[in-house]
C-alpha cells in the first residue's frame, strides 16, 4: 500500500472514530499532497509524499518557534500536536551512529576533502537519509567533519 493510500485510510478511520483533531491533520497533509499533484500535474510517490511530510513538519516547528517567543502556549500545543500525527507517517528516524557512518562512507566514495565539497556529500547523503534524518541536522555534521 501506498503512504498516499495509507494516509487516506488512516483518514476514514479517524472519521469513524471521531478523532477531530487527527482527521483535521490528515486532511490538511491530503490537501497538500492533491495541492502539489494538480500544480505540477503529475502523480506523487512515496518519496515525493515523504518530502512533502518533511516540509510540513519544518513549518510547524518554525511556527512553534514564533508561538513560543510570543507567549501562546494553546498554539505551540496544537502544531505539536500536528508534528507527532505527521512524524507516524515518517520512516524509524536514523541515529546518530548511523548518520555518522553515511557521512563517513560519503566523503569516502566522493573523495571529499575539503568544505567546497559539501555539496557531493550532501547529495550522497539525502538520497540515503531523506526521510529518516533532519537534513539541517546532517547538513551541519557534514560541515564540521570538512572543516
Amino acid at each position: 500500500m501506498s503512504l498516499k493510500a495509507q494516509i487516506t485510510e488512516d483518514m476514514k478511520s479517524a472519521m469513524r472514530a471521531g478523532q477531530k483533531e487527527r482527521l483535521a491533520t490528515i486532511r490538511m497533509i491530503l490537501a497538500a499532497i492533491k495541492q502539489r499533484e494538480v500544480d505540477e500535474r503529475i502523480q506523487l510517490d512515496d518519496s515525493q509524499v515523504l518530502a512533502a511530510l518533511e516540509k510540513m513538519i519544518k513549518q510547524r516547528k518554525e511556527a512553534i518557534t514564533q508561538f513560543e517567543s510570543g507567549g501562546r502556549a494553546d498554539l505551540v500545543a496544537k502544531e505539536s500536536a500536528e508534528i507527532a500525527i505527521l512524524q507516524a507517517y515518517l520512516p524509524a528516524q536514523l541515529s546518530d551512529a548511523e548518520i555518522d557512518s553515511l557521512i563517513a562512507a560519503a566523503i569516502a566514495s566522493t573523495g571529499a576533502a575539503s568544505i567546497k565539497d559539501m555539496g557531493k556529500v550532501m547529495g550522497v547523503v539525502k538520497a540515503q537519509a531523506q526521510g529518516k534524518a533532519d537534513m539541517g541536522k546532517v547538513s551541519a555534521r557534514i560541515k564540521q567533519k570538512l572543516s
